[in-house]
């Protein structure tokens, strides 16, 4: 089966590329399962609900966050009645799930997590201890495992990789915003990036105006942020999994430019 991942789609111009050329991607890739990352997905700080709605209209099948996902309030509510929105996991006593199982276009049952590091991140629970007991508590059958790991350095997103190699399909970072070229299979099978990048805006700061973001470390100033509108770009992999094991075969980085 393949399964599609896209990076932090950032406010409306990440919005619209996915709406422009998901359906078409779904349909090329023979997508069995589209996963995305929406915690930047309104005006760059969180996601509503009303924009998570229109994403699942879009084609979309689950969606994962990180830090942002806060941001919102009206979303609080929401996260707890929509289980294919999931948050990171080993944020303790918070609303809504880390995990979401459920059954791709193929039949096959898939499980997707959602795990935030901790290094230069919010507190939260250990995502390393975290992982271990989701895992131990899924159904064995369900041999398909996605895991969107939410981290701020390239250390600990490594090391979660291996941690999890041969336990879970995938192992895709996000949260940098910028696309990694370490693409690859781990030993045990599990697919592996250190970041996905970002789906949005690349003529910009991370997603941000770049006038403002200069402005902010040149003066140190708490400048209100932006989103940018320039250059939108899509980056996303495409997993192809044996639905079989839940072991990857192949895996392969997916861009799009907008422009």
């Amino acid at each position: 089966m393949n399964i599609l991942f896209i990076g932090d789609i950032f406010a409306s111009p990440g919005r619209r590329i996915v709406a422009d050329h998901l359906q078409d991607i779904v349909e090329t890739n023979h997508i069995d399962l589209a996963i995305a990352n929406a915690e930047n997905a309104a005006g760059g700080f969180g996601v509503t609900p009303s924009i998570a709605e229109d994403l699942f209209a879009m084609g979309l099948d689950v969606l994962t966050t990180g830090n942002h996902v806060w941001d919102k309030r009206e979303l609080l509510d929401y996260l707890d009645r929509h289980p294919r929105l999931i948050r990171p996991a080993n944020y303790p006593d918070a609303p809504g799930k880390g995990l979401t199982v459920l059954r791709a276009r193929n039949g096959a049952e898939c499980a997707v997590i959602n795990l935030q590091g901790r290094t230069h991140m919010p507190l939260t629970d250990c995502p390393f201890r975290m992982a271990d007991r989701i895992l131990a508590g899924l159904d064995p059958a369900v041999k398909v495992r996605f895991v969107d790991f939410h981290g701020e350095v390239t250390s600990e997103k490594m090391a979660m990789g291996w941690y999890l190699d041969g336990r879970v399909s995938a192992v895709i970072g996000t949260h940098t915003h910028v696309p990694t070229a370490d693409t690859r299979i781990l030993p045990g099978g599990t697919a592996y990036q250190t970041d996905c990048g970002m789906t949005g805006p690349y003529g910009s700061v991370i997603g941000v105006q770049t006038d403002i973001a200069l402005r902010r470390f040149l003066t140190g100033l708490p400048i209100r942020m932006e989103a940018s509108k320039k250059s939108p770009e899509m980056h996303a992999v495409i997993v192809d999994v044996d639905d079989a094991t839940g072991k990857a075969r192949a895996i392969r980085r997916h861009a799009i430019d907008g422009d």
